[in-house]
This record gives structure tokens, C-alpha cells and sequence, in this order.
């Protein structure tokens, strides 16, 4: 198969890491391993994870992983792909000129590449970058694909902006759960655990299209907030990466507890797509959605936007960190 042909079936693999946080060093070694796993199962597209170079925490490590978007991290996409002839994409913290984005950049065999900037970023992501503007749509030749990054998922707009308009989604998500000092009972353990495992069939199934999403797992150590940098979140990313069908059928899957890995299907693209459920009129498409976690998500907004003009931009020009002080102090 070419980079330039219109596949209908294709052999799709999706990738769990278990990432070292903000070591983009050993994320590539390890992304590299991985996707020779999956073209030795005879992978034809892959998707890796969102943020596949770093994963996400609040951690001062995360300024220094930050990549040119034509830097390392998508050398090594397009190496990926013309070594292996296959189609592979996964988002990395990139500089944009003066600005970071989350971008996902798709490379088919030739060197083609096409991108998506994640529109807005959730909880510490405010540190780090802005959201982006794009519909999401990546217009190839080998068909018209969607992407959608973590709670690009859950929200309702993401699949109004890209219902009708496409064959299939390439998907990533850094999905974390509550910190390990959390009572291991408390039930938005649950809640968290089972909004992440429905976002990728309900979302095939409001589209009508096939979705290959990979995924983060394994345990990570941060810090709470700008605002309490020396509290620390000690954590695990909740895998699942998976491979659905355009009904929402879970062809493949691999839970958190199995590590990293790769899974495969074959999936098939749909140029008409007949959606089997319908998008609610609501901003996000889980209905158990905790009111504490929109709350929380509205309140990230002003801080880690105020920390991204303070200490993120200002790290870029001159590759040292100035020190954030919280408004309620200044």
C-alpha cells in the first residue's frame, strides 16, 4: 500500500507506552521498539499516545522536553514511517515561532504530513501550551481523517466539528487518575476509569467511523499546582489504548495493568458514515461528569494560562525558568 492510495481496509495498531515523564530521549527508544512490535504484526497505520515524547504532570521537566514542531519529534515520525511504509501519528509538546502547541502530526511514507493542534489544553497542560484552532480534519489522499486528543473525546464540540467530514479518527489520549494518597475506594476512581474506557466507542458511534486511539500507562511523580509547587501528585496514566469499529465495537484494547504494548485490527474506513448515536446538546458527552472536575477544569483556565506567560514563553527565548508567583501573592 502507498502513501497515496485510498485504503478501505486497513491494518490498524494502536500503542500503549509506559512513558519516562518528560524524557523524550526514552520516549523515542521506546515508541521505536513499540513500532517495530507493530509492523512485525503487519501494521499498515499506527497511532501512538497523546504527548508520546513527554506524557503530562505538573514537573519542571516539562518546559525543558519542549520540541521544535520540526525538531526530534517529528523527525522521528517521518523516519518512522518511510523506513516501515506505514502511516503513524502521535502529538508532541511543540514551539510553533513564539508559541507551544499540542500537535499531532500524521507522516505517510513519502514524507507527507499533515497536523492538528489539540484546541484546548486540560488541567496542568494550561502550563505548557495553547489550544489551537484547526477543525481537526486532516485532509490526505488516503481519505479524510479526524483526530481527537484525550477530552477532545468527552466534548460535544469535537464531534460536531468533525461529524460527516470524515473516514476515521486517529486518537491519543494522557489520561490520569486521581493522585495515590486518594482513598483507593473513592468513587470518581470509578467514574474517571469508565468516562476514559467510553470515550472512544461513544464517540465512533456519534461519527460512524472507525477510531485507533493509543494510550499512556504506568505511575508518575509531580507537583499539585503552580500555586502549590511543593505538593506533590504521585499518580498512574490509565491506559486503554483500542481499536473500535464505526458501530463503537471494541475490536481491541489493552488495560492499564498489562503495561506497554500494542494492539491490532483491522478496521475500515467509511466514506458515508451513519451515525448510531446522537450528540447531545451538552458540552460534554459524559452524562456523570463531576460537577468538582468542571469546576476544577473552568478554574485551570486563568493559572496555568498566567504560568504559560510568565515562566512557559518566556523559557523558550532563553532557556532558563523565572520564577512563578501566584497572583493572591504579588
Amino acid at each position: 500500500m502507498t502513501a497515496w492510495s485510498r485504503p478501505r481496509r486497513i491494518r490498524a495498531a494502536a500503542i500503549q507506552m509506559e512513558p519516562r515523564l518528560a524524557d523524550v530521549e526514552a520516549n523515542l527508544s521506546q515508541a521505536e521498539q513499540l513500532i517495530k512490535e507493530a509492523v512485525k504484526k503487519g501494521a499498515e497505520w499506527i497511532a501512538l499516545p497523546e504527548m508520546f515524547t513527554t506524557a503530562a504532570a505538573f514537573h519542571d521537566d516539562m518546559l525543558r522536553a519542549i520540541r521544535p514542531i520540526d525538531g526530534a519529534p517529528a523527525q522521528f515520525l517521518r523516519d518512522q514511517s518511510k523506513l516501515h511504509n506505514v502511516t503513524i501519528g502521535g502529538s508532541f509538546l511543540a514551539q510553533d515561532k513564539y508559541k507551544v502547541f499540542n500537535s499531532f502530526l500524521m507522516f505517510f511514507p513519502d514524507g507527507s504530513s499533515f497536523r492538528h493542534d489539540k484546541d484546548q489544553p486540560t488541567y496542568w497542560e494550561t502550563c505548557y501550551y495553547e489550544g489551537g484552532n484547526d477543525d481537526g480534519v486532516l485532509k490526505t489522499p488516503a481519505g479524510d481523517i479526524g483526530v481527537a486528543l484525550c477530552w477532545e473525546m468527552i466534548r460535544s464540540r469535537t464531534a460536531r466539528r468533525l461529524k460527516d467530514k470524515i473516514e476515521m479518527v486517529m486518537a491519543g489520549s494522557t489520561w490520569w487518575t486521581l493522585p495515590n494518597e486518594a482513598d483507593p475506594d473513592h468513587p470518581y476512581r470509578q467514574v474517571n476509569n469508565d468516562m476514559l474506557q467510553q470515550a472512544p466507542p461513544t464517540l465512533s458511534r456519534m461519527l460512524g467511523v472507525p477510531m485507533v486511539h493509543g494510550a499512556h500507562a504506568g505511575s508518575f511523580s509531580g507537583f499539585e499546582s503552580p500555586e502549590l509547587p511543593d505538593v506533590a501528585y504521585d499518580s498512574a496514566y490509565l491506559g486503554t489504548a483500542m481499536i473500535c469499529d464505526a458501530q463503537g465495537v471494541i475490536l481491541a484494547q489493552r488495560h492499564a495493568a498489562q503495561g506497554a504494548g500494542v494492539v491490532l485490527a483491522n478496521v475500515d474506513m467509511v466514506k458515508k458514515p451513519v451515525n448510531v448515536e446522537p450528540i447531545p446538546d451538552r458540552f460534554w458527552l459524559p452524562k456523570q461528569m463531576p460537577k468538582e472536575w468542571k469546576v476544577a477544569w473552568t478554574h485551570w483556565f486563568p493559572r496555568g494560562e498566567d504560568y504559560y506567560q510568565i515562566v512557559t514563553l518566556p523559557y523558550l527565548e532563553t532557556g532558563e525558568m523565572d520564577e512563578y508567583v501566584p497572583p493572591f501573592m504579588r
